[in-house]
């Protein structure tokens, strides 16, 4: 018995001790994230109950939950979420889908496929401010497109003026930039899949739908799930190609303005940095109620 409460005792010593020299070669990434990431999480929550005069002499005015019901009546969030909510609506599903379709073109015996991968690939590693002043150019008056138009006898329009289109060019940008990302990715889910599992349904008499409904979507939900979430926080968090396509205004007619967009403008701008917080505290909110609704949704993503 004492042998055994020795030999407990030790075993228990050591634990601690490999516990003890890994929090210790784990002290300057806690450091780090304490300092960069959690710290700034908790100053913008206490922020977002103040009404704060930044410059000259600062003061911070405690206004408790008045600054989140400022905005149930600010009309310009409603309109932010409602262009948030429909380029989130419309990017996430057609840049899934076609990131899946490139992947299975390219997962065949395609005559030249690394060269695709490649060329395909190319507007994932571009800067995002130089897509975006390429489609300006593009979409312009005199631009790309319009000359086209004239060349072939059609009339030419105000891409970029009208507020119906305005948001579409930044989607259909996105989607080009975005979507190759995501094939990579899916690329690799597929190429993981066993090729003894196609080659049984082939015997089996199964066509090319049925492998695909029932072989390569079920092994490809686990990424399916990782490629949407990734989706929806990143269209949430729009911001770069919106502020350059409207000059940081949103317009034309606020048809460009997201939330990300509108908290930049509140903070610096109109210096609102409590409301502007408070704003950031309600986006992270939003993100985080879509994604467990999908989480709930994919809880069978585990292959049994």
């Amino acid at each position: 018995m004492l042998g055994t409460s020795k030999t407990k005792l030790y075993i228990s010593n050591k634990k601690a001790k490999e516990t003890l020299n890994g929090y210790i070669f784990m002290t300057p990434t806690i450091i780090i994230l304490g300092v960069f990431l959690l710290l700034p999480i908790l100053f913008a929550i206490v922020l977002a109950f103040y009404k704060v005069q930044p410059l000259g002499e600062v003061s911070y005015n405690f206004r408790g939950w008045k600054t989140f019901l400022r905005m149930v009546s600010d009309e310009r969030v409603w309109i932010a979420l409602k262009n948030t909510a429909e380029y989130v609506a419309i990017v996430v599903p057609i840049q899934t889908i076609l990131a899946l379709t490139l992947a299975l073109i390219l997962n065949t015996r395609l005559k030249g496929k690394t060269w695709f991968r490649v060329l395909f690939f190319l507007p994932t590693v571009t800067s995002s401010a130089g897509l975006t002043l390429i489609f300006m150019w593009i979409c312009n008056s005199n631009g790309l497109l319009n000359s086209f138009l004239t060349f072939i006898g059609l009339p030419t329009y105000n891409w970029l003026g009208d507020p119906n289109v305005a948001l579409k060019a930044i989607m259909l940008m996105n989607i080009w930039s975005t979507a190759p990302l995501f094939m990579v990715i899916y690329l690799a889910a597929l190429q993981d899949i066993p090729e003894t599992l196609y080659e049984a349904a082939t015997i089996d008499g199964a066509s090319l739908w049925d492998k695909f409904i029932c072989i390569t979507l079920p092994f490809l939900k686990p990424v399916t799930f990782f490629i949407i979430v990734m989706g929806i926080i990143g269209t949430f968090q729009l911001f770069d190609q919106s502020y350059i396509f409207s000059r940081g205004s949103g317009g034309p007619n606020n048809s460009t303005l997201t939330v990300v967009l509108l908290i930049y403008q509140y903070a610096f701008r109109s210096l609102d940095m409590g409301y502007a917080a408070a704003l950031a505290l309600m986006l992270a909110l939003v993100i985080m109620i879509v994604t467990l609704i999908q989480r709930y949704w994919f809880k069978d993503q585990k292959l049994n």
